[in-house]
């Protein structure tokens, strides 16, 4: 038995002028998914979240939500809800009342109102600050009740533009868990807009990849981290090591472009033997950056160009990594931790 997706996209296409700001795209999204799309300024994913709201029309394809074509329905028709980075809640009202707000424009009885609020804050955690106003929480709790009021309705879908962009790095952290925890809790598609490739990693069962109004790739976390589709998937999502066809014929022997992730790779003396399944370059650290958790090495090396290494900082503190800085190194790493490349996009 096929299931309906809830969201797809058939040769969908946007454009402004000649300026295409989706051209072609077509996608599915499962119902219950939590999927992430992730690009950087100007890709395509926030017009496509657009395109999915109502708030803009394709100039070209179709837009399908469980099945029905949606293309001329106007936003209010539509069964999704969006939560917005600036949260945009109603200052002169309180928790509940923002939340509930939906509901009583519906003409929802107050009884039903009310419970259906209590219920939400209680799934955001803020049971306790119902009678409070936005100006007195804090960028989370006021992230929490712009969630609350998206849900309260119970849409099909809901759409999440860089919802966590306005937060600081621990608060951001802590809200990654929360609303993927409330995403399973409730059941519903979640389709998350965000620039930011540790929130599409750790929160979406599959991540979407824009550049330039085309998919470039969409796949598990894993499989878009381990095996990138383009380089500039393997530049964009995390770091990594791009070799053209030239500079592979170098390194290893085979004019066939690849990419190596900077952990994947060995930092050891200038001198250590090479295992017989992996490939080495000798260089000098040029530049040591110590983030804590993890140094970043960059290394130049002895045939003029650059590579990256990063190590877990397990047995030193940041005096000892900087003083590397200069010295002759040899990088390992084993063949099959390289990922070929095709022809970018």
């Amino acid at each position: 038995m096929t299931t309906v997706p809830a969201i797809e996209f058939r040769a969908v296409s946007r454009h402004f002028g000649k300026f295409a700001a989706v051209d072609g795209i077509s996608l599915s999204v499962a119902d219950g998914e939590f999927f992430a799309m992730l690009g950087p300024s100007g890709s395509g994913k926030t017009t496509s979240l657009r395109l999915i709201a109502g708030f803009d029309r394709p100039t070209q394809g179709e837009i399908l939500l469980s099945g029905v074509d949606v293309g001329a329905l106007p936003p209010y028709r539509r069964d999704v809800n969006t939560v917005f980075q600036d949260y945009a809640l109603f200052p002169h009202m309180n928790v509940a009342d923002n939340v509930g707000f939906g509901l009583m424009v519906r003409g929802v009885a107050a009884t039903e109102r009310t419970r259906r609020v209590e219920e939400m804050l209680a799934l955001v955690r803020l049971d306790d600050f119902a009678e409070r106003k936005p100006a007195q929480l804090s960028g989370g709790q006021r992230q929490r009740v712009a969630l609350a009021r998206a849900l309260v309705n119970r849409p099909r879908v809901l759409l999440l533009d860089e919802p966590l962009g306005a937060l600081d790095l621990k608060l951001r952290e802590q809200m990654q868990l929360e609303l993927k925890a409330i995403q399973r809790s409730v059941g519903i598609t979640f389709v998350y807009v965000t620039h930011d490739q540790g929130e599409a990693l750790s929160m979406g069962d599959r991540v979407a990849v824009f550049n330039h109004g085309r998919i470039e790739q969409i796949g598990a976390p894993a499989e878009i981290y381990e095996h990138p589709a383009s380089e500039f998937v393997a530049n964009f999502v995390g770091v990594s090591n791009v070799f053209d066809a030239e500079a592979a014929q170098v390194l290893i022997q085979e004019a066939a472009p690849f990419s190596i992730r900077p952990e994947k790779i060995t930092l050891a003396d200038a001198a250590a033997p090479v295992p017989k399944d992996a490939c080495a370059a000798d260089g000098v650290i040029e530049d040591v950056l110590y983030f804590g958790v993890n140094t970043r090495f960059l290394v130049r090396l002895d045939g003029g160009r650059e590579m990256t290494v990063v190590e877990q900082n397990q047995a030193t503190h940041g005096a000892e990594v900087a003083a590397r800085r200069g010295a002759k190194v040899r990088l390992i790493w084993r063949r099959q931790h390289m990922h070929r490349l095709g022809a970018a996009r």
